[in-house]
């Protein structure tokens, strides 16, 4: 599984000539332009994912669906997380994400569904399961896996509003990077 800091994702940002704030426009005309969909289903990021795409004008043609699903009885009974997931790994684990990508991209026949489950703090970590730690999935036709995040923050801040910010970025760059699987032929994916 790929980890990520807050600077590697910057990284891959600049590497790839994307602005952070430019994110959701590059994904709505990017997804426009291939005749895609994308569906959002958000733990730790409260929907901010979704407020990003549809934020962009002409956002409607290319996302039908956004769950933001907080409580783990709403992972289960909406997405079809496992019970024993989130009785055994928890909430905050890449099995976790994987189903949420899994369910949403079902439940709305999205080309590309991502998700987000994690800790933004500024309580909640534990040694095992820290202060922004967040876990990405990403679900296609072709492919299921989930990307694990440390956004702690460069400077050691445990801030919840850069830590929600900066995993709705990665879940857009994530996004853009599966787009390139639809170009034929494929090219290849950012990470």
């Amino acid at each position: 599984m790929v980890t990520l800091t807050e600077k590697d994702l910057m990284e891959l940002l600049q590497k790839n000539n994307l602005r952070e704030d430019a994110l959701e426009q590059e994904v709505v005309e990017r997804l426009a332009a291939l005749h895609l969909k994308t569906a959002t289903a958000e733990s730790c990021t409260g929907g901010l994912i979704s407020e990003r795409i549809t934020r962009v004008s002409g956002s409607s043609e290319v996302f039908d669906c956004g769950v933001c699903s907080y409580a783990n009885a709403i992972k289960a009974k909406v997405l079809g997380v496992s019970k024993e997931t989130l009785a055994v790994l928890g909430a905050v684990s890449a099995e976790t994400a994987i189903q949420m990508a899994e369910g949403v991209k079902k439940l709305s026949g999205a080309d590309i569904a991502v998700s987000t489950t994690g800790i933004a703090g500024p309580t909640g970590g534990t040694a095992e399961k820290p202060v922004g730690l967040v876990y990405m999935g990403v679900c296609t036709d072709e492919n299921a896996y989930a990307v694990r995040l440390l956004l702690c923050g460069e400077n050691g801040q445990n801030d919840r509003a850069t830590i929600r910010r900066l995993a709705s970025s990665a879940a857009l760059f994530s996004v853009l990077s599966e787009c390139h699987r639809f170009v034929k032929p494929p090219v290849d994916v950012y990470f």
